[in-house]
Formats: structure tokens, C-alpha cells, sequence
């Protein structure tokens, strides 16, 4: 039977939860590239870029720098690792909720 004076506990713990996913979540690194790894960029589990690799950017010291062909490898870096990223928090809530299926959260 549910008691009503439990929520407090029930909301403190929900609250503990969720603080514990954020941890998780910046903790997490994954890495996305592209261009047969000429553009390598790394991000965390909240997809907050945190890193293009240096060398993506030295074709651009060069005089004909193709800088839209370094746009496209960037999008699609960034992209690759926005999906590990996705799928991590995937992961990582189906572990936090035991197997339970709740539609529209895992």
C-alpha cells in the first residue's frame, strides 16, 4: 500500500539518483571521428564537446585551406560521438533501473 508520508524519502532518493546520472554522465567520455580519423573529437556523456584534436586544424595553415571540407569533417565527428554518447546514457539507465522498462525513458 503506498503511504503518503513517504514521499519526501521517495522524492529525496529520486533527487540522489538523478545526482549520481549527472556524475555519471560528465564522468563519461567518448569519442567521435571522421574522414578516416582526420577529425577526432571528444565529448562527455552530457554531449558537451570537450575536445577537436589539434591536428584537424593544420590543414588550414596552408594557403588553400578547405575550410568547408573541415566544417563537414567536424559535423560528422562531433555527430559520431553525439551517438556514443546517446547510446552510453542508454546504457547506463537500463543499469540504473534494474531491467524495469519505462516507454519514452530507456
Amino acid at each position: 500500500m503506498f503511504n503518503p508520508l513517504k514521499i519526501s524519502e521517495i522524492l529525496s532518493q529520486a533527487g540522489q539518483m538523478k545526482d549520481e546520472m549527472q556524475r555519471k554522465l560528465e564522468a563519461t567520455v567518448v569519442e567521435g571521428s571522421s574522414g578516416g580519423g582526420a577529425v577526432t573529437v571528444t565529448m562527455n556523456g552530457k554531449k558537451q564537446l570537450i575536445k577537436i584534436d589539434p591536428s584537424a586544424v593544420v590543414s588550414l595553415t596552408g594557403g588553400a585551406a578547405d575550410v568547408e571540407m573541415l566544417e563537414d569533417l567536424v559535423v560528422a565527428a562531433v555527430n559520431a560521438a553525439g551517438q556514443k554518447a546517446e547510446d552510453a546514457i542508454q546504457s547506463s539507465l537500463k543499469g540504473m533501473l534494474g531491467g524495469l522498462n519505462i516507454p519514452g525513458l530507456v
